[in-house]
């Protein structure tokens, strides 16, 4: 007596699943591409920004800055020009290299600008205080 009141609603399961999955009427009609709606569109991103808030550049920082221009062989005594802290898209920090490949996170960070005798170093910092130096 359980077996057709289990096959009645076995059969009612596989119908309304069924209708879900060939378009039956528990879905809607697929959208008109005549709805005058734009296609879909993408991009890629830049940084999420600088946030605007000057930073004060940390001591260990600007020692490695120190360090990295006197390796590249660069007299003289840097000139702070700007530094903010930035939010960037990615582990390139803002400043991508072809071939390379990078952490697609946030990467919450630094952008350090300074001058040496007239020449501008564009550096920036991820989460550490190991400089990149953006060449453009």
């Amino acid at each position: 007596m359980r077996r057709p009141i289990l096959a009645c609603a076995g059969g009612a399961l596989l119908l309304a699943l069924t209708a879900c999955a060939t378009g039956g009427p528990m879905t809607d009609p697929a959208p008109s591409s005549s709805s005058g709606r734009p296609g879909f569109e993408t991009t890629t991103p830049g940084p999420v920004g600088p946030t605007g808030t000057p930073a004060d550049v940390p001591p260990q920082k600007w020692d490695a800055i120190i360090a990295d221009l006197a390796g590249r062989g660069v007299e003289g005594e840097p000139v702070l020009v700007s530094a903010e802290a930035v939010s960037w898209t990615n582990g390139a920090l803002g400043c991508p290299k072809p071939g390379m490949s990078y952490t697609q996170a946030i990467v919450e960070g630094m952008q350090v600008v300074v001058t040496v005798d007239g020449t501008t170093f564009d550096y920036r910092f991820g989460r550490g205080d190991a400089p990149v130096l953006c060449e453009a």
